[in-house]
């Protein structure tokens, strides 16, 4: 490990948001804050092990009251998670829930780190989780992080038992421990010392809790008050942190911004006791490390600070600048100047951004942008040069107060630009549960900075600051006004298949198309576009005259040439070759209101599902839950989808329509519907109407969390938080001669083969004799669970609850979970 020299990681690891594409002034309160925290020397490690796993309203308390340095590390990104934003899963997820992450930390205000360690899904216990993840690595990068960020305190969220609800929860307490007492050690990950030194915290200590019916927290444990009233904030930091926690939407962890005090208990783990506060024995302060002239500047620059004239403070600021630049402690010095540069920038009211009117480029082509400059300093800041991509221009012109200045410049963008996307994304996983990072140091980076920025040189009175301002893209949306965000580099040419999969069966030939995207104005004059299967060449196709215009591309493979080719599920590549380069890259764009454009890449790959799936379904009713792929799966399969709304439930009074559930061959409820559809308690009746009379309800998973309706079926059932997450557990078939496993698709254990992540969550505990289980599995050394699918007739038709995860099995093509879902949507036929 840490083979790789970075030096570029050595000066961005502190700066934790690199998605802001402007270098603006924090507002006086903000400064205010930051000047106190540079006054105070502690900093603590928040460490748990997913996205929305940290304690938002201890974090707000710890910045905001304590003013101390404070860091979130979250061992994964939440790729494991379920999403009720869209039908975005894996790496896609885990891009979204990073950046929630970076919006919730911007509002609290502390730093945000991850290791490589890929979120698998649900594990039961430790043993589950480290047959996944490898231990050394994992605490190598928690090392790492320690190293760099040197916390005095780490908190952990979880304890590393049973207590902690979930074996990756119990796994981050397990890998803390472990880190504590080798971050200090020099014989500990030594290549890591080619970049930092070693570091000891004082203690690691458990922030106990009360999950609903478990209480780990006891009045002999550490007490801290928190969830005071900020009148900076004009708040309450409980309050700050249910806005904070909001965040999180891809999750729907919306939580209550809750008024008033109230206690967090803390346990101890390792270390040195704390017996009364945190942070005993611990150096607070500059003077106790023996720089009281830099705690007496502190103290008349937060005592004179002018909230409306911000500026005022400057050359005390400044002054103290050159003691902090006198620090023999290279770390601690590296670490101040940062900040306090950064106040010193606000301070003056300077803000400084580089934009085109282009939010995608391509490498080597020239673009036109435009530097905007301002400072509400008077006469104090001086742009002495700018550094364009390589070529210096010097000024030596001083910004006046509250003047924009604005300088046009074509900037080529570098023939060797990487493309833009999260670095733990840019190579293929080590292996299943760990990103490969292309180059060590950027562990722990939420993404890694900008390699595109224009450098400035400021000089403010005698100082001289460099400011990188990364190159960007700027609109005007007529709904959210000024948009900036991040310049995206993208290939000259993409490819992407104008569906996620297909499905054929084997005795037909496939139909494949293939889209063919050109960026910027590039020009390809003739071309070949292949596809490939396992490394052969299945055929190609001469494409002449591309002109910056996208084309679609038809294949046909021959079933002949599909019979010989010995797979259920086949992955198919493409490739275009042209002026002697091969482009194979599609692009994954996310586009949310609350984030950023994200971007990444992937193979141009399309999923084939080869076999006999039949389904006697021609119409389909679906009410959507969270974010699901099913319903784009059942057109892709030929089936008529329609998403239900309230007039087809009541119709419509004006134009005289009916109630038209009755036309469905079947009606599928999303996963979590109830949960996310408040309608559904309205919809209910006619539902089971529905059922009474012929139809076919199909319900997949829910959860107990926010429910609309507490009866979700006829008869009662309880969902329980019962799950088999090894995915290929046995499956035991209760009534092999049940018409669900045997009409239109005779279900086999071999259906039940290539699962993915899991089988199943949230089964029912306990039901109604009318139902009927239809299966029975279990993880291992765990008892035999019989609630993931439950039949029951209902006069004249069925209903179904399946927990089963087909929302994860069908988008990566399983032929089972199709052939088994597709018999559930055709039980009315039977």
């Amino acid at each position: 490990m840490f083979k790789k020299v970075s030096t570029v990681f050595i000066l961005g690891f502190y700066a934790v948001f690199c998605s802001a594409q402007q270098v603006r002034p924090s507002k006086s309160s903000e400064i205010y804050r930051e000047l106190k925290t540079l006054k105070h020397l502690p900093k603590v490690l928040y460490l748990a092990a997913h996205p929305d796993d940290e304690n938002t309203g201890l974090l707000s308390w710890l910045i905001n009251d304590q003013n101390v340095e404070t860091g979130y590390l979250s061992l994964t990104r939440g790729d494991g998670g379920q999403n009720l934003l869209g039908t975005e899963q894996g790496p896609a997820l885990g891009l979204i829930r990073t950046h929630e992450l970076l919006e919730a930390r911007k509002l609290d205000g502390a730093q945000q780190f991850f290791t490589r360690a890929i979120d698998f899904g649900f594990s039961k216990n430790t043993t589950d989780t480290f047959k996944q993840w490898d231990a050394d690595s994992i605490t190598a990068d928690v090392v790492w992080v320690i190293r760099k960020f040197r916390p005095d305190v780490i908190i952990c969220r979880f304890p590393p038992t049973a207590a902690a609800g979930h074996g990756q929860h119990a796994a981050s307490a397990v890998v803390a421990e472990k880190a504590f007492k080798l971050a200090g050690d020099k014989n500990a990950f030594p290549d890591q010392l080619k970049y930092v030194n070693t570091w000891q915290p004082k203690r690691v200590l458990w922030n106990t809790f009360r999950f609903g019916g478990v209480n780990t927290t006891a009045e002999n444990q550490l007490k801290v008050t928190v969830g005071q009233y900020d009148a900076q904030l004009g708040m309450g930091y409980g309050e700050l942190a249910g806005l904070s926690r909001s965040l999180h939407k891809s999750q729907g962890a919306g939580t209550q911004s809750v008024a008033g005090i109230r206690t967090e208990y803390f346990s101890h783990v390792i270390g040195e006791p704390a017996k009364t506060t945190l942070f005993d024995g611990v150096v607070k302060t500059w003077t106790s490390q023996g720089n009281t002239d830099i705690d007496q500047s502190l103290d008349t620059i937060i005592s004179a600070f002018n909230f409306n004239e911000p500026d005022q403070s400057l050359p005390a600021l400044l002054a103290l600048r050159k003691k902090v630049m006198t620090l023999k402690d290279g770390d601690l010095k590296r670490d101040k100047l940062k900040s306090l540069d950064q106040i010193i920038l606000s301070c003056a009211g300077f803000m400084g951004e580089v934009v085109t009117n282009q939010a995608e480029a391509v490498a080597g082509d020239h673009y036109n942008f435009r530097l905007n400059l301002i400072s509400r300093a008077a006469n104090l800041v001086v742009l002495d040069h700018v550094k364009w991509l390589g070529q210096s221009e010097s000024f030596n012109r001083k910004l006046s107060k509250d003047s924009l200045i604005t300088i046009q410049h074509d900037i080529q963008i570098p023939a060797d630009a990487a493309l833009t996307e999260p670095y733990w994304l840019a190579k293929p996983p080590t292996n299943a549960a760990t990103f490969s990072v292309p180059n060590d140091t950027l562990v722990g980076l939420p993404e890694a900075e900008s390699p595109l920025n224009v450098l400035l040189g400021l000089k403010i009175g005698s100082e001289n600051f460099q400011v990188k301002l990364p190159l960007s893209f700027k609109k005007l949306d007529p709904v959210r006004g000024d948009v900036v965000e991040a310049l995206r580099i993208v290939p000259a040419l993409e490819l992407k298949f104008t569906q996620p999969l297909y499905l054929v069966k084997e005795n037909e030939d496939l139909h494949l198309s293939l889209n063919v995207k050109v960026n910027s104005n590039k020009q390809f004059n003739k071309g070949v576009l292949n596809l490939m299967y396992n490394g052969e060449r299945l055929g190609g196709t001469d494409v002449s005259s591309i002109n910056g215009k996208d084309i679609t591309i038809d294949y046909v493979i021959p079933k002949t040439k599909l019979a010989s080719i010995n797979s259920s599920r086949l992955q198919l590549d493409a490739n275009f070759v042209a002026d002697g380069v091969t482009y194979n890259k599609k692009q994954i764009l996310i586009q949310y209101p609350h984030l950023p454009s994200l971007q990444y890449f992937a193979p141009a790959t399309v999923t084939v599902m080869k076999g006999d799936i039949q389904a006697k379904v021609k119409k389909v009713g679906y009410i959507e839950g969270a974010g699901d792929f099913i319903p784009e799966f059942l057109r892709i399969a030929g089936i008529q989808v329609d998403v239900l709304k309230d007039e087809d439930f009541y119709g419509n009074i004006e134009n005289g329509s009916q109630n038209k559930l009755s036309q469905y061959d079947a009606i599928v409820l999303g996963v979590r519907a109830n949960n996310t559809e408040k309608k559904l308690g309205r919809w209910m009746p006619f539902l089971w109407s529905y059922a009474k009379a012929g139809g076919n309800l199909v319900m997949q998973y829910n959860t107990n969390q926010d429910t609309t309706v507490d009866q979700l079926g006829m008869y009662n059932f309880s969902i329980a938080n019962k799950r088999v997450t090894e995915e290929n557990a046995a499956v035991k078939f209760l009534n092999p001669n049940h018409k669900l496993l045997n009409f239109p698709n005779k279900i086999t254990a071999d259906d039940f083969k290539g699962w993915v992540q899991e089988r199943g969550a949230y089964f029912p505990a306990q039901w109604d004799a009318t139902y009927e289980p239809l299966f029975e599995m279990h993880d291992t050394d765990e008892e035999p669970l019989q609630g993931s699918t439950l039949y029951a007739k209902y006069g004249k038709g069925n209903f179904i609850y399946t927990p089963l995860a087909f929302f994860r099995q069908l988008p990566a093509g399983n032929v089972g979970a199709a052939r088994l879902f597709f018999n559930f949507l055709s039980a009315q036929k039977n």
